[in-house]
């Protein structure tokens, strides 16, 4: 997040729809602000951090502007038909629970979590799915993003190809590489394990 000059704590403070951010004698309302005439008064027009901009200099109007940046603007929001790469945190029978790392090329800033069901790790022989061979935790996986689950967790998807595990740490403690797609092979110790491993290349 960049620090404006003579950035304050107060100018991350989060705002909602409606509320109140100063009177417009005193501030500019910018993106994200308006001015209700009967009042005088600059509101919020969304949820999002309030910061305040200086004026330039020079200016006649010597009044800071006040904007409300939404949180996409503070980096990348999962949405159904993205690809993401999450960190695996915790593998049950079902389904797999992870940390959205990243949107497409871009990180998130905000904590987003994922679950990868079991119905939604492969296409095929969906019934002989088992999630302890598929994920382990501290696996990085790329996904694709099915839907806005509850409680701010998307459904994931590693169902084609191209989606899977693409960094595994053995028990050894290297980076194993992959040998089929179910397989990945930790380099100091020849041990097998078993993985949703993603295909790379054609």
């Amino acid at each position: 997040m960049q620090e404006r000059v003579g950035g304050s704590k107060e100018e991350e403070e989060l705002v909602t729809p409606g509320e109140v951010l100063g009177k417009a004698s005193e501030l500019k309302a910018g993106r994200g602000a308006y001015v209700e005439p009967r009042d005088n008064t600059v509101y919020a027009s969304l949820t999002g951090r309030r910061s305040l901009i200086p004026p330039p200099s020079g200016s006649s109007d010597q009044r800071p502007t006040v904007e409300v940046t939404g949180h996409k603007a503070h980096g990348a929001v999962p949405e159904p038909g993205s690809i993401v790469i999450a960190r695996v945190t915790k593998v049950m029978v079902r389904m797999a629970s992870a940390d959205i790392m990243c949107v497409g090329s871009k990180s998130v800033r905000e904590k987003f979590t994922g679950s990868i069901r079991q119905q939604d790790v492969r296409a095929t022989e969906i019934d002989k799915v088992d999630m302890h061979s598929s994920f382990r935790p501290g696996d990085i996986v790329r996904a694709s993003v099915l839907s806005l689950g509850d409680a701010r967790a998307y459904y994931l998807s590693t169902a084609k190809n191209e989606l899977g595990v693409v960094s595994a740490e053995s028990t050894a403690g290297a980076a194993m590489v992959p040998i089929s797609w179910t397989e990945m092979q930790c380099p100091l110790t020849g041990q097998i394990e078993q993985r949703k491993v993603a295909k790379i290349g054609s």
